[in-house]
């Protein structure tokens, strides 16, 4: 069985700011914003939520079905997946725009300014998922367009696909009707505890509310790892999974996605997802990119295993 994946293909570009922005920015003057940084370094590389959970489910040996668009510059994109195995037949491509890029600074204090261009990105939602000839285990529906999110949401639903629901940095494009619709026809939700906070202040529904919708939510906490919440009032905290240096945090929440969403489909107890969503997160950190970390089956063990101390199958 597969997992689809639904969401950006983007160019990304990635720089790291030595020193903290709230040092540099003044609260009682945001009205007369005006910031410049100096950065070190710029890497250009793989990126798009899509992309990323694609390559690290792919990573896990486990099948992504990308459901996805490019722009007229996308071709090297859609090559470099189809040479790592990745299919690219549910990839629409576009003939007159520039493919989604996006501008990434990073503080050391791992707080994040992101500049994005969607590109061609709202002609995902185009795209029929029942026109997908593959077998679905289950689906990530990862950040996009509210709209496009909402149709494919909608297309699990009916298909009796099970879908989790990642608005990410799409979450105030929302309004309240289209939150609530979204959070109506997913199985599951993962946000950070950021995004979290967002989805009960604009949705309106208090965790319970959400829960008693939604199978399970999962919030990402960082170096503090993750929190699992049932809908039977089950409270699952799972540590972080040591890692080498952390060399750049971007992409760590599509790993950690990737990583539960293979034991997910494996049948693992949602402990054991969790952790796998850790392990895989671990291996992001350590390189810049968010596609360029890359480790083995064996790999992958012996640091679950280290880490957990827990055997995994």
């Amino acid at each position: 069985m597969s997992i689809l994946v639904s969401g950006s293909l983007v160019y990304d570009h990635i720089m790291n700011f030595h020193g903290s922005f709230k040092d540099h920015i003044m609260p009682e003057n945001l009205h007369i914003l005006n910031v410049a940084f100096g950065v070190d370094g710029l890497v250009r590389g793989w990126g798009g939520t899509a992309g990323n959970i694609a390559y690290n489910i792919k990573l896990l040996g486990g099948d992504p079905i990308l459901v996805s668009v490019v722009g007229k510059d996308g071709e090297d994109y859609l090559r470099r997946l189809e040479d790592f195995g990745i299919g690219t037949g549910h990839v629409r491509r576009d003939s007159e725009k520039m493919n989604a890029f996006c501008y990434i600074t990073t503080d050391m204090d791992d707080n994040q300014i992101t500049a994005f261009h969607k590109g061609p990105n709202d002609l995902i939602g185009k795209i029929s998922i029942s026109d997908i000839k593959e077998k679905i285990s289950v689906a990530i529906i990862s950040p996009m367009s509210p709209a496009a999110i909402l149709e494919h949401l909608r297309q699990c639903r009916e298909l009796g696909i099970e879908a989790l629901f990642d608005p990410g940095q799409e979450m105030t494009a929302f309004g309240r009707e289209q939150l609530r619709k979204a959070i109506e026809d997913a199985a599951f939700i993962f946000g950070n505890d950021y995004e979290m906070k967002l989805i009960e202040k604009h949705s309106g529904f208090s965790k319970e509310e959400i829960l008693a919708r939604a199978r399970f939510i999962v919030t990402t906490l960082g170096k503090n790892g993750c929190l699992v919440e049932t809908r039977e009032g089950g409270k699952i905290a799972v540590a972080a999974c040591p890692s080498g240096a952390v060399l750049d945090p971007t992409g760590a929440g599509d790993a950690f996605r990737a990583g539960f969403l293979v034991g997910y489909e494996k049948g693992c107890g949602l402990t054991t997802c969790a952790r796998m969503g850790n392990t895989a997160a671990s291996f992001a950190v350590e390189i810049v990119g968010t596609q360029e970390h890359r480790f083995t089956a064996e790999e992958f063990k012996e640091r679950y295993e280290k880490s957990y101390r827990e055997p995994l199958a």
